[in-house]
């Protein structure tokens, strides 16, 4: 298969999970307050307290990738055995059963649950991937970015087509309009990670094999560097979840331009486009730190222009383009930093710790999506806000630091902590270091 099978075949295994990862950040709390029929308090505490068990789910995941050898590789093979279980619990998570409040609350808990589990099954085999996948630089920078550009197109999708599928199929039914529309999003999830598995294969070993290792051993095999990324993950996907989220009621209420939803959720999320098309490029010009404190100022300023030019239909589209530019180049940034990590894992610590790292990566995105899900759930509780009715000026108001003024205190977090990162200098020479570690031990580099 040629350089751009692989690089789509791997990059639309993201546009898999963000068909149901972004439907779970931008819909499924207002499934749960408006549709499915608890507070929004009760959704917000239980997007928190299944992180949990995320905790549990996504370091076993990792340690069990990190101690997989097959014919197949360590990540691909769950890429087939995940697909099927995934499709299944995004099905049972948009199901709304005849039971009692408290029935429907413990279902909710359960089937969020196991589909969580699904999606740490596919995804942190893909977070960790693509350092098996070639030891070219560059190489590792497009196909980040390719994952990204497809990861945006899933966003796309769902941010420009679910609410039209929603009124589609459910023909003023939502429940089951939701339920028909995610059972789609999971079939065709299904159906691309069996294209994922197909499309790559692994050829570039670890210099060393942790199939006997402790889990001690493995947790003195994360870096320094490694930790910034984690909360980097952590702050980015808080981000990301109280722009998706919020904007659907900023919109509906503040604005009140509920006909602009479709639009907005597009053009938010395609403006991004340009900006991953040419990271690869600006990656080997310019530092990734460098890139991320600059990605940072666009969002910023998009959302200021938002904020100041409310009343102006020009400035919101301006503020959206820009602050999509801004987001989506804190994204590709962030992800294109993690093969690096995992390589100064083996470079300064001598381990190979790659699913370990994908899954604290995945708790703390997980974590981060839970915690500010929570937060915007108590804001929206303590604001006054009730399901579709007209807000007051309270419950406006918290609507409106939730999507304006949190995100600039996390933007000015994720620029705190890119501040230490220091693996930009170092790249060149961990790669020549690890590929002689390579010919050392198998007599060639892959």
């Amino acid at each position: 298969m040629g350089k751009w099978g692989k690089r789509i075949g791997y990059g639309i295994g993201d546009l898999g999970c963000n068909l149901v990862f972004s439907t779970m950040a931008s819909y499924l709390m207002v499934f749960y307050t408006d549709v499915f029929g608890i507070s929004a308090a009760a959704a917000g505490t239980m997007m928190l307290v299944t992180k949990f068990i995320d905790a549990v789910t996504d370091t076993g995941m990792g340690l069990i990738v990190d101690r997989t050898h097959t014919k197949w590789g360590q990540g691909r093979p769950y890429f087939l055995f995940g697909a099927v279980p995934f499709a299944v619990f995004t099905f049972m998570t948009f199901l709304i059963p005849d039971f009692g409040s408290s029935g429907k609350l413990i279902w909710a808990y359960v089937t969020y649950c196991l589909l969580c589990t699904a999606y740490t099954v596919v995804n942190i085999p893909l977070n960790t991937i693509v350092p098996r996948l070639t030891s070219d630089i560059h190489e590792r920078d497009v196909l980040v970015s390719t994952r990204m550009v497809c990861a945006m197109l899933g966003t796309a999708v769902v941010m420009s087509i679910t609410a039209p599928l929603v009124e589609f199929f459910g023909k003023g039914d939502s429940a089951r309009g939701y339920l028909v529309t995610m059972t789609i999003y999971g079939i065709a999830a299904m159906c691309i990670f069996f294209v994922t598995f197909a499309s790559t294969k692994e050829v570039v070993p670890p210099t060393v094999s942790q199939q006997h290792s402790s889990l001690k051993e493995d947790f003195k095999g994360l870096t320094g560097q490694a930790w910034i990324l984690f909360l980097l993950n952590l702050f980015y996907f808080s981000l990301y979840v109280v722009r998706s989220t919020t904007v659907i009621y900023y919109f509906q209420y503040n604005l009140n331009r509920p006909e602009w939803l479709s639009l907005v959720g597009l053009l938010g999320i395609l403006s991004g486009l340009p900006m991953l098309l040419v990271l690869p490029a600006l990656e080997k010009r310019f530092s990734k730190k460098n890139l991320m404190f600059f990605s940072i100022l666009l969002y910023i300023a998009g959302d200021m222009l938002i904020f100041a030019g409310r009343n102006s239909a020009a400035c919101l589209l301006i503020g959206l383009v820009i602050t999509g530019l801004g987001i989506y180049g804190i994204f590709g940034i962030t992800f294109a930093m993690q093969p690096d990590v995992i390589d100064y894992s083996e470079y300064k610590k001598n381990a190979s710790v790659a699913g370990l790292i994908a899954a604290f990566q995945g708790f703390f995105v997980k974590g981060g999506m839970g915690l500010t899900s929570f937060v915007i759930g108590a804001f929206l509780e303590k604001g006054g806000y009730v399901a579709n009715a007209a807000q007051t000026e309270k419950a406006l108001s918290y609507i409106e630091i939730c999507f304006i003024w949190i995100p600039v205190i996390l933007c000015l977090l994720i620029a705190a902590l890119t501040y230490y990162y220091k693996l930009d200098g170092l790249r060149d020479e961990m790669t020549r270091e690890l590929e002689a570690r390579r010919v050392n031990s198998n007599g060639k580099i892959m």
